[in-house]
């Protein structure tokens, strides 16, 4: 007859009363690291408080390493490095990104007025006078992006439906190749498409319009690629059952797999409208751009904020140029900023769980 003890194996045991770091560990190795990068950044006669910041996280990588290796053996020591380098790697990405947005606004801020968002550059003389404003930027860049993402949006989605739900065979490998391919292409490159066949070939005048086919285009492989991904994400169980209850595939995709996946794909819509928000080149070869108001997107040259940052800023030693470039260039931060929230608004209100 076999007895049971409640002794604990040997392995066991050295796992359980193996020695751990404390919890206020890396905090405390990043504020050495910090104070040591500082200290050898000064001593060396190192300017830029970039490098100071270089120096302390390779000394944060290394000291944890070491320690966790001393207290907790190398095993552990090698994931305490992984976790620390994906910190330093999130950091790295997020300094640059709030440094430009600080700056941006701190720049930017000297230039917003009343009269700067509703006022054009209309008989202003931008290099001796600070008046003019951005308003026929505004309309420009709306109407231009309106157009583009009423034209790419659609097509995308169906594009994404059809990769998704139906394509099989050749016809959807070359419809994924060539999306993928339309990915990496340059702007530059869309917009001499769009000036040869629209403008040259065909005759078509200059005008908002030519630039929001180049922007369509740039935009259109975003949305597919993103919409494919979200379709993905749906669970086949929903599909499946949808199909033993006898709805047919296409009310299936309008009513179960499209509202599943809406918030997923107005996310991915926003990305690519905020991708083409920034474009200059397609702008400068079809839109032209304008100093006056012009609401018709289908006649004549007009403006758009991002050409209209290029034009102030490469005027020579011309301070109320470049004070107006930082202005709009913080007014399409913000406008790319409210089109994400009211995308955030409109995906939390249509998703499942909202009973929409």
């Amino acid at each position: 007859m076999s007895t049971v003890t409640d002794a604990t194996p040997p392995q066991l045991s050295h796992r359980l009363t193996a020695a751990r770091l404390p919890r206020w560990a890396p905090a405390a190795v990043a504020a050495v690291s910090i104070a040591l990068g500082c200290a050898i950044g000064a001593l060396g006669g190192l300017k830029s408080h970039l490098q100071w910041g270089l120096i302390s996280a390779l000394l944060f990588l290394l000291i944890g390493y070491l320690a966790s290796a001393q207290v907790e053996g190398r095993r552990q020591a090698k994931d305490r490095f992984a976790t620390s380098l994906v910190w330093v790697a999130f950091i790295c990405a997020v300094v640059p990104l709030v440094s430009l947005t600080l700056y941006t606004v701190q720049q930017g801020i000297k230039a917003i007025n009343i009269n700067f968002l509703t006022h054009s550059m209309k008989g202003v003389v931008a290099t001796t006078t600070p008046d003019g404003g951005i308003y026929h930027a505004i309309i420009g860049t709306i109407e231009q992006v309106l157009l583009a993402t009423l034209i790419a949006a659609p097509i995308g989605l169906l594009t994404a439906v059809y990769l998704v739900e139906y394509g099989r065979g050749r016809l959807a490998k070359a419809v994924t190749f060539f999306v993928d391919v339309m990915t990496g292409i340059p702007s530059v490159v869309a917009g001499l498409f769009v000036l040869s066949l629209w403008n040259i070939a065909l005759g078509f005048e200059y005008s908002g319009f030519s630039g929001s086919l180049a922007l369509a285009i740039l935009m259109m492989p975003v949305v597919v690629r993103s919409t494919e991904e979200m379709l993905k994400l749906v669970p086949n169980e929903l599909r499946e059952a949808s199909y033993a209850l006898g709805v047919p595939r296409w009310k299936t995709i309008l009513r179960i797999v499209l509202p599943t996946a809406v918030g997923g794909i107005t996310t991915g819509v926003m990305l690519a409208v905020a991708r083409i928000t920034g474009e200059t080149a397609p702008v400068l070869m079809l839109v032209f751009g304008a100093d006056f108001i012009n609401s018709d997107p289908f006649n004549g040259p007009q403006q758009s904020l991002p050409l209209y940052i290029w034009q102030q800023y490469s005027m020579v030693n011309n301070d109320y140029g470049y004070t107006r470039a930082w202005g709009a260039a913080l007014v399409l931060i913000a406008f790319v900023m409210g089109l994400n929230l009211i995308a955030r608004g409109i995906a939390r209100w249509r998703s499942p769980k909202a009973g929409h």
